[in-house]
């Protein structure tokens, strides 16, 4: 929790700081908005729920048509894992983004496409205390064994926004291209009960919000 708190306030502090001094050329702006999360991965039959997030972030001029983005979101993201009964078990999955984009503004000051690296702090993973016992269909793992995740990965960012100075939708896609899944095989148990199989897990997320430029 202290390393998640100096982050925030790491990241706070360089987003004020750059606000002051390109006063002319950045904008601070707030977003929210609704996510649909899913589990890529042969351990499991996943299947997507929706979630949501909201953050900070500066929008930078940087060169002709190129801008750059510096953000941070907090997040809270939902998939589903089927039971040997095929029942639905939700997991929540709560963190923070700091994100670092390239912009090309197509229209500017109205449509850009965006893109860049994202490191994600992961909490460990949420389950229903009525769901924790019950068995993952294709394995002999509890709900419950599988929540301690890696805490630190990294997604690839790729999104269109549209809109004004003032407000602005936006629309984009996560893809984690580390194996969020990779804590798992720390332990030789849980493998066994993974029919002898590695666990391997990506992230896909889609997101619509809506950015309030200050």
């Amino acid at each position: 929790m202290n390393k998640l708190f100096t982050l925030i306030v790491l990241c706070c502090t360089t987003i004020s700081f750059a606000q002051y001094g390109y006063r002319d050329g950045n904008r601070i702006g707030i977003s929210a908005g609704v996510s649909q999360t899913t589990l890529f991965t042969n351990n499991f039959t996943a299947s997507p729920e929706l979630g949501f997030a909201g953050g900070l972030s500066v929008r930078g001029n940087y060169y002709n048509n190129w801008s750059m983005i510096y953000g941070m979101q907090f997040f809270s993201n939902n998939f589903n894992l089927e039971s040997t009964f095929n029942q639905k078990i939700k997991y929540n999955l709560q963190g923070v983004q700091v994100r670092i984009l390239f912009s090309y503004n197509v229209v500017e000051d109205h449509v850009s496409l965006d893109f860049g690296p994202v490191l994600q702090v992961n909490g460990k993973l949420k389950v229903a205390t009525s769901d924790e016992n019950k068995i993952l269909k294709g394995t002999l793992l509890q709900a419950d064994q599988i929540i301690d995740i890696s805490p630190v990965s990294g997604n690839f960012y790729l999104g269109v926004s549209a809109g004004n100075k003032t407000i602005r939708a936006v629309i984009f896609y996560e893809y984690g291209f580390t194996n969020i899944l990779n804590r798992l095989n720390k332990d030789d148990a849980l493998k066994v009960l993974n029919n002898g199989d590695k666990f391997k897990g990506n992230l896909g997320t889609i997101n619509g919000q809506v950015i309030i430029n200050l």
